[in-house]
Formats: C-alpha cells, structure tokens, sequence
C-alpha cells in the first residue's frame, strides 16, 4: 500500500510523510481511491527513500467508504507503534480485537481495492464490502519470521455506517496487516537474533556455537527494544528445535522499559525481570553475548551490554573481546588462508589478505594432498585448517588427510559407484564441530553422509522431505543448518534444512523442513555460504540469464548491490566474515577475486575449485 497500493484517478489525503532530515515537511497521500464505481488497478510508484518517516492521516468528518478504505491501508505503512491512528478507521469492537502484530502480507504491488457486487439484498443498508486482492510475495509471521509466498491474495473487509454519528467504519476485517513489497522494505528490516547450536561446539576450543536466526522488525518503531524482546522471546519455530537460549524461561524487559538506545559510549544497559536475576557468572555472560551478537547485527558500533535486574542490580557486562570468548562466530572468524587447486590438480594456498596481490605466488600445502599424491577435483578445508578433505579426480572418492608435512594418506573415506563424474560425490563441507558432509549424487542410490571428525564411519542422513536429487551441498559452520542444491525435472533450486539430531534414541540424523532461499532462481551453478544467515549463489532467474547474487537463508530481498558480473562461473567461494573478498572459478579466467568496491581480479589462470575454510 502506500506506494505501492493501487487506487484511481482523483487524489484524496491518505497519509502525511516527513523527511526526517528537513524536519516536518508534509506531503499529501501517495495513493486515491474514486468517490464511486470499480477502483482501478494504477501502476506502483518507485521505492521511496529510507529516510522517509511516514504519519497516519485520521479519517475526515463525513468521509465516504472508499476513503474510510484508503485512508486505513495507508495507516498500516505508517510508523506508529500501536497503529493508533489505523484504528481510528475502525469500530470500536474492531478495534479491540484487530491484532496487527499477528501477520504481515506482503504483495506484489500492494492490495488492489474493489467493491464485493453482492446480489441484491444480501448487502444489510448502509453496509459494504470492499475485496483487497494481490499476488502473494512473502508472509511475516507472529514470531516475526519471514516465508517466501505465492499465488493470490484476497480478503474482504466490511464497512458500517453508524447510526448516531452517521460515519461509516469498518467493523470486520483479517487479522494482521498486508501492503506491497516496496512498502514493505521501507517499513521493515531484517535482522539476525543470536542463540546456540544445541548439538554442535568447536571442535578444538569446546566453545558453544552462535546460531544466527533471522527476523523482520519495524525499522522506525524502536528497532532496538523490538530486536531485545524478540530476543528474549525464544527462536522462531523452525530453527528452535536445534537451538538453546541461555535466558531462563519467562525472562523479559522489565515491565515499562521502551527505548533502548546505547549511551555515548556505546555501551547499551538491557533491564530484566526477576527471571535472570539468580544466573550464575557463565550463563550471565552468555546472555549478554547473545544480546551483543544480535545488536551489532542492527547496530555495529556497540561496545558492549551490561543486563540489569530488578532494582538497578547489575549482574554482568560483556564486550565484543568477552562474547569472542564466551562463543564461537562464524562471521568473526576471519580465515588464515584461500585455497584451490593449481593447474596439477595439488591442492595450494594464499594468504587471505595476498590472494592476488603482484608477486604473490600460491605455495602447495603441507602434507600428501599438497604434493600430489592423489589428483583431486574438489575439496574442503576445516574451519581449524588443519584438515583437507578432497575430491579424486573421477569423483568417486572422498580423501581425508591433516595439514600437517609428516601426514599421511589412506583409503577413501566415502566412494560413489555413480556412472558418470557428475553422478558421483558432491565438493564436501565441513562444519565448526569437525563434522564433514558430502553427497552421493549416483540417481541409482543417492546419499547424504556425515562424516564425524572426518575418520569416523560415514552415518547416512535421512531427508524425508527431499524433492529432488542432491546435487550439492554446504553445511553452516554451525552444524545446526545445511544448504542443498536439489535438481528435479533438469531445474535446480537452493533449499536450507535444520539439521536434526537424536543422540539418546541413535537414530541417524536427519535433515528437516526444507524451504526455498532463492525462490526465484531455477538454474543452480554455484552457491557457498556468505555469512550468518546468507549465501551467494550463481543461478538463472526464470526467465532470465546467469547472475550472482546475495540472498537471505528466509528466502528473503537483500538490499545492497549483488556483486559485480562474471562470466562461466563454475565454483564460488566465500567467508562468513564478510570483509574477506569473494573468490570464484571461471571457465574464462581461473581463480579470480573481488576485492570491495573493485572488479574482478585474476588469481591464478591454471586454479579451480577455490575455497575458504569450511
């Protein structure tokens, strides 16, 4: 709605809009209605600029149902908290039970608004029914949680004219709000709560691992207390099977407590209920650590946050030194090393910060797999680097060998009896806890393995769900989320399960409640993943050609350009840390690199199969 809500001919006033740098400058509403007859479908307007605030317009004395109709629509793209003023178009039982925060719709181009023509004498006097109607984008749910949607929207909302003041009002309506999806950006952002794998710690340190679960907030309505509550309300239902929070149950702000903001010296105080107030030190400190990780998500510049029970007692502070500490990060591990493999198919490595750089030249690793004892097509790097685990050549076997000059090579691990090379084993993956993944594409018998360590035997992973045929796979770093690109009927499509463990009955793992991250995509050549809760992947947008993109693991619009265009890429390759260059294998060039606000750079014109830790 809004900008993009489709009306008629006449403009009538819908909202007021105020640049939040000039100050109160008023503009009349974006969208009309007609007085009488079909309201028309208009085309959208362009995305307004973020820095618009957007003020609700109370209905006027007398105002016609059309207008009654424009004027809430444009009240739920406003920047109100409560929708105060929305409700203002309603009755006052209406009112009392309207429940916006229930659901957010998001459309196309925002709802187009017709008369419901019922037959005569089924419309009681001085009532009408209006349809709202549009093609389905997205749904945010009650926790927040964004879901790709499709097909189409339509919904009737019912208008009665009061008997003693004469003002008409709607007196039904659905719960939650909708508008269009240009709306929609301006009026919400994304934004990544943190929790820890239940079944995952690093491997080396035994650290828990943050978990990054991604929400949408009203981005001008107390982003950050909104962000805290969300927070300390549990993770979405998809993720929370796999997840912990360290917050005791029941924990919220304390009563009253609105506002939130840093103070100068970006340090933020979080006050809690009597819930969190008999926590121990550890668990203090992971409380805040989750609250960190999620805040500078929103707001990077935090320094720390100290959590505050009843009373004004403070029970902890930590900084962005002693969250690192309390839990492993993915995004702040910044890896040591890019590896690919050289034009002899050995498996070397530069420097993260060199990769590219004039006279830097990529050295073999230590270890067989770095003097070629075996010639590989693929392979991945443990998030320690300290073992490789490779591809052959055909892609029939999975090799495991340690970094090390004294290691050693033994049989394969995991082998496909797959007819062709790309009918057998998928690059392979590994996760924080040292566990390794990889796929047996043979459309005979395909498979899924987990590897523990990589030297255990190799546990088939069920996918009860699976549409397709594996075709590659990439699992988080924190062993609590996989990526697939699954193939049915020659398209690919990008899909993001939970990983879900059952350790106490001992039944293998299984990989649950697959749902799309590129919905759009249907040609899937590349994909790797590029932060908490992103990836970049290489695919054909239907009806489109080959592009790179970013996207979200909720299926979600990212703002922000995608990264520059190139040609024939077959692999790509990125870090969770995003400051570290984006990396690719193309047919025209080889290894290339993209360095921020560059294009792409040449690497090494032999390599292919470039990889980050991971």
């Amino acid at each position: 709605m809004g900008d993009d809500r489709e009306g008629g001919a006449r403009h009538r006033p819908g909202r007021a809009v105020a640049y939040a740098v000039c100050g109160a400058v008023l503009l009349s509403g974006c969208a009309s209605m007609p007085d009488s007859g079909d309201l028309r479908d208009v085309e959208s307007t362009p995305r307004q600029d973020t820095a618009v605030r957007v003020f609700a317009m109370p209905p006027a004395e007398d105002a016609e149902p059309s207008e009654i109709m424009q004027g809430f629509l444009e009240a739920l793209t406003s920047d109100e908290p409560q929708y105060d003023t929305a409700r203002k178009y309603l009755t006052a039982d209406a009112a009392r039970t309207w429940r916006p925060e229930r659901s957010a719709t998001v459309l196309a181009n925002g709802p187009s608004v017709v008369p419901d023509h019922q037959p005569a004498g089924r419309e009681a006097p001085d009532t009408l029914t209006y349809v709202l109607a549009g093609t389905r984008v997205a749904t945010v749910d009650a926790q927040q949680a964004y879901a790709p949607a499709d097909g189409s929207y339509r919904n009737r909302v019912h208008l009665a004219k009061d008997a003693k003041s004469g003002q008409w009002r709607i007196d039904s309506l659905p719960q939650g709000v909708v508008m269009g999806k240009t709306d929609f950006q301006r009026n919400y952002t994304s934004v990544s709560k943190y929790y820890f794998a239940s079944s995952t710690t690093v491997r080396t340190t035994g650290q828990p691992v943050a978990v990054a679960d991604p929400v949408f907030v009203r981005s001008k309505v107390d982003p950050m207390t909104q962000v805290v509550r969300s927070l300390l309300a549990g993770p979405t239902s998809w993720l929370g099977p796999v997840v912990r929070s360290s917050f005791p149950t029941g924990t919220a702000l304390r009563k009253g407590v609105s506002g939130l903001v840093p103070d100068d010296q970006n340090r933020l105080t979080v006050p809690l209920n009597a819930k969190a107030s008999r926590v121990g030190s550890a668990r203090c400190t992971e409380m805040a650590t989750q609250l960190l990780f999620t805040l500078r998500n929103l707001t990077p510049t935090l320094e720390s946050v100290e959590l505050e029970g009843p009373g004004g007692h403070r029970l902890c502070e930590v900084n962005e030194e002693g969250a690192e500490a309390a839990a492993w990060h993915a995004s702040a591990q910044r890896p040591d090393d890019l590896y690919f493999l050289d034009g002899k198919h050995r498996l070397v490595r530069l420097p993260t910060g060199s990769a590219g750089s004039t006279g830097t030249t990529a050295l073999p690793v230590p270890g067989p797999l770095g003097q070629g004892e075996r010639q590989l097509r693929s392979m991945a790097v443990s998030r320690d680097e300290r073992t490789v685990a490779g591809i052959g050549a055909d892609g029939r076997n999975l090799y495991v060998s340690s970094l090390e000059p004294d290691g050693s090579l033994g049989g394969p691990v995991v082998s496909s009896q797959g007819a062709g090379v790309d009918d057998r084993l998928t690059t392979p993956s590994w996760d924080a806890g040292g566990n390794l993944w990889v796929a047996d594409r043979d459309p005979r018998d395909p498979k899924l393995y987990v590897v523990d360590q990589g030297v255990g035997k190799p546990v088939r992973v069920t996918v009860p769900e699976l549409p397709g045929l594996i075709r590659d796979v990439r699992v988080a770093a924190d062993g609590a989320r996989v990526a697939l690109v699954v193939e049915k009927d020659g398209k690919q499509s990008l899909l993001i399960g939970r990983i879900a463990r059952d350790e106490d009955s001992g039944e293998n793992p299984a990989v649950v409640e697959l749902r799309p991250a590129a919905p759009d995509l249907e040609q899937i050549t590349a994909m790797s993943w590029a932060g908490d809760s992103r990836l970049v992947a290489v695919g054909l947008e239907q009806g489109g050609v080959h592009q790179m993109r970013y996207v979200q693991i909720d299926g979600s619009t990212l703002d922000g350009p995608a990264p520059a265009a190139l040609s024939g890429v077959m692999a790509i390759a990125a870090s969770e840390d995003e400051r570290v260059p984006l990396v690719a294998y193309s047919e025209d060039d080889g290894v290339v690199r993209l360095p921020a606000g560059a294009q792409w750079q040449k690497v090494d014109k032999d390599g292919t199969a470039p990889v980050y830790p991971g």
